[in-house]
C-alpha cells in the first residue's frame, strides 16, 4: 500500500480560540463528539484505514486530556515499536516561546521530527475537519497527478475562519488561492487536508523563514501557485468544519437527520478509546425518539432528537430535546432541557428549566450544577 510511505501530521489545536466555549479546558482535537467519540478519532482512524503507520500529533496547550484519550494509540494499532503515535508539544524555534501563533510557526518547531522520519511524503489534517474520506484515494490521486502539493477542498459557503484558503480551478490545477475572503457565495474552500514530499516542504519551510510573519497559507501555498503543480482534490462526501459553538452544534445535530450514515461507514470505521460500560438502561415510563444514546446511560424520562454521551442519567419526568449532553452528566427529575449544551459532569437540579433555540444552543460548561 503505498500509503506506507506517508507521514500524518495532525493539527490537534490550530483553531482552539474558534469554539472557546469547549477548548478552554481541553484541545480541539479531544472535543467530545458523537456520543462516544472525539473530533481527533475522524482523522487519526482515516489516516489508519489507508494505511498510514507513522502519525505525529501537534498540540499548544490544554493537552491533558488528548494525552489520556490517545495513550500510546493502541485503539488505532498505532502502538509500535517503530512509527506508531507521536504526541508533539511545542518546542522552542529560536528566540520564540514556543507557544505557536499560526501554522507555520507550529510547522517550525516539528521539523526536527519531520525531518528525522523515513517517510518520503507528508499528510497534514486539522482536528476540526469532521469527515470520514478515503485518504488512500486522496493519496493515489496525488501520486497520479505528479503535483507537487495536492489539496482537498469544498465547494460550499466559506467557514467563518480568516486563513482558510479560497481559490480559483482550471482542470483541477489551482491558479490562485488567497485567505480571509468572506460572503455567503458558493466558493472552492480549502479543508486544510495536504499532501506533499517531505523533500518539498523541507525547502518550502525554510524559505519562509527569510520572509517576515510569514504564514503557511500565503508563505507555502498562495506565494507558490504559479511556481508550482498545486492540484485541487474535490470531497463530495460528509465534510463539515467546526468554527464555532453553533456549528459543532449543527453537525452534531445533522447526524441525527441522516448524517451519521453519510459519516460513518462499514469500511472505514471510526476507532476510538474504549470505555467498558453496561448497554443503556431504559425505565419502565421513558420514551427516546430520534437520538444516539450511548452504553452506560440510564434513561428514566424523555428524550427526543439527542446525542447522550456515556454515563448521562436521564431521572423521572425529565424532558431532553434537541441537545447534546455530554458524560456522565445528571439530569434531575422534572427538568426541562431544550437546545442546549452541556459539557461533561454537569448536574441539573431538579424542575430546572434551561432552553435555547436552533440557531442560539445554550451552553453549560464542564462540572457546573445549575
Amino acid at each position: 500500500m503505498r500509503a506506507s510511505n506517508v507521514l500524518g501530521m495532525i493539527y490537534s489545536s490550530i483553531y482552539d480560540e474558534q469554539v472557546s466555549e469547549l477548548t478552554g479546558i481541553r484541545t480541539m482535537g479531544s472535543i467530545p463528539f458523537a456520543g462516544r467519540y472525539r473530533l481527533i478519532d475522524l482523522c487519526l482512524s482515516g489516516m489508519v484505514n489507508c494505511g498510514i503507520t507513522k502519525v505525529g500529533v501537534s498540540t499548544k496547550s490544554n493537552y491533558r486530556s488528548l494525552m489520556d484519550h490517545l495513550g500510546s494509540g493502541k485503539a488505532w494499532d498505532l502502538s509500535r515499536k517503530r512509527g506508531g503515535l507521536t504526541l508533539l508539544p511545542p518546542f522552542n524555534v529560536g528566540d520564540s516561546s514556543g507557544i505557536f501563533s499560526h501554522r507555520l510557526e507550529a510547522l517550525k518547531g516539528m521539523m526536527d521530527y519531520i525531518s528525522h522520519s523515513d517517510k518520503d511524503y507528508i499528510l497534514f489534517c486539522d482536528c476540526n475537519v469532521v469527515c470520514n474520506i478515503d485518504y488512500e484515494k486522496f493519496i493515489e490521486a496525488h501520486l497520479n497527478s505528479g503535483a507537487d502539493i495536492t489539496i482537498a477542498y469544498k465547494r460550499g459557503v466559506k467557514p467563518a475562519i480568516a486563513d482558510i484558503m479560497t481559490f480559483d480551478l482550471e482542470n483541477d490545477k489551482i491558479v490562485s488561492a488567497r485567505t480571509g475572503e468572506l460572503g455567503t457565495q458558493a466558493m472552492n474552500y480549502s479543508l486544510n487536508i495536504i499532501i506533499m514530499s517531505r523533500a518539498l516542504l523541507e525547502r518550502l519551510v525554510n524559505s519562509a523563514a527569510t520572509l517576515p510573519d510569514a504564514r503557511f497559507e500565503s508563505a507555502i501555498i498562495a506565494n507558490n501557485v504559479q511556481s508550482l503543480d498545486i492540484r485541487g482534490y474535490k470531497i463530495e462526501e460528509f465534510a463539515e468544519m467546526v468554527d464555532s459553538l453553533q456549528s459543532y452544534y449543527d453537525i452534531s445535530m445533522r447526524l441525527l437527520s441522516g448524517g451519521r450514515k453519510e459519516l460513518f461507514k462499514k469500511d472505514r470505521p471510526i476507532y476510538t478509546k474504549v470505555r467498558d460500560d453496561v448497554p443503556a438502561i431504559y425505565g419502565v415510563c421513558s420514551k427516546a425518539s430520534d437520538s444516539l444514546i450511548a452504553d452506560g446511560c440510564v434513561i428514566k424520562g424523555t428524550v427526543e432528537n439527542c446525542i447522550l454521551f456515556r454515563g448521562v442519567y436521564v431521572a423521572e419526568d425529565a424532558v431532553v430535546k434537541n441537545s447534546v449532553i455530554m458524560q456522565d452528566s445528571y439530569i434531575s427529575a422534572g427538568a426541562k432541557i431544550n437546545c442546549a449544551i452541556l459539557d461533561k459532569n454537569v448536574v441539573i437540579r431538579p424542575n430546572r428549566e434551561i432552553s435555547g433555540a436552533e440557531s442560539y444552543p445554550v451552553y453549560i460548561g464542564k462540572n457546573i450544577t445549575v
